[in-house]
């Protein structure tokens, strides 16, 4: 059966089991209700349930109340409202992350792990999946080690014009210990050295925009996938030692949005469907 048969396969039998998963729901919910009907309201608690976790609307630290300091008496109130309306940010923030192309992870230098002729090709689809996106462009930016630097190369060919800059604290690293813990044990100052460093690009990069900033703004940043995993888990609020319960391909997309509120929407995590399917690895 070719990839087209197992596709729909899949199709029907997600299909079937989704019709026979919600029949068996309905009968029990039916069931249940009945039972609980004289008894009172008949709803699951979780529907009730208090969030986990609050969402903390000032996590970037540029909410405009903490950038403005409170009036101490009553006739400062207008000059305050003021003041707040000139510190509230006016613009969205879009921030693409791009993992960098498959290269030769045998190397023992970083010098030598360029990337392969598949991963100069998967840089070069997702340059002209970018550049057919027909967006508004205000930089990119890459990690300094080279096959960062080669995908961000080739990716800036389709924008001759546009602003390229290199940051060191985006490199590729470890985090924080994942939970659950990684087959491959890593000694606790890999995460003590390499975590402070990705959690200051965190806050450099993932912040909404400033109040001067008129219009929305794209930017592309090309890194690694523990680095983007983690931006991630930190963007949503998430626990951040998650980040290895998610796997990026090369040359994938992953597009985060930073309103002017504070609030972040993740618009795709790890896209890849610009990739032919025999031109999508992972590693």
């Amino acid at each position: 059966m070719g990839w087209k048969g197992l596709h729909r396969l899949g199709r029907h039998i997600c299909s079937t089991s989704t019709a026979f998963v919600s029949g068996t729901v309905a009968v029990i919910g039916l069931a249940v209700y009945v039972k609980l009907k004289d008894k009172g309201p008949a709803f699951a608690e979780w529907t009730e349930a208090e969030p986990h976790v609050k969402w903390d609307s000032n996590w970037d630290r540029r909410d405009p109340s903490s950038l403005v300091k409170k009036p101490q008496i009553k006739e400062q109130s207008l000059a305050y409202t003021e003041d707040l309306k000139e510190k509230t940010a006016k613009a969205t923030r879009h921030l693409i992350l791009v993992r960098h192309g498959q290269y030769v992870d045998s190397a023992t230098s970083d010098e030598g792990r360029i990337l392969t002729a598949l991963g100069r090709q998967q840089a070069e689809i997702t340059g002209q999946r970018l550049r057919d996106l027909d967006l508004d462009l205000t930089r990119i930016v890459s990690s300094t080690m080279t096959r960062a630097v080669e995908t961000a190369d080739i990716i800036h060919k389709f924008f001759p014009g546009l602003r390229l800059d290199r940051d060191d604290i985006l490199r590729e690293g470890s985090p924080i210990r994942p939970e659950p813990p990684s087959h491959s044990w890593r000694p606790d100052n890999y995460f003590f050295q390499d975590g402070a460093r990705i959690e200051f690009a965190f806050r450099k990069y993932f912040h909404r925009a400033d109040p001067e900033q008129k219009g929305d703004s794209v930017e592309i940043i090309v890194c690694h996938a523990n680095v983007i995993r983690y931006f991630v888990c930190r963007a949503l609020q998430l626990p951040p030692e998650a980040w290895l319960r998610m796997s990026l391909a090369h040359g994938s997309l992953t597009h985060v949005m930073i309103r002017p509120s504070g609030r972040v929407v993740l618009r795709c995590l790890g896209n890849s469907g610009h990739l032919p399917p025999d031109k999508v690895t992972f590693s």
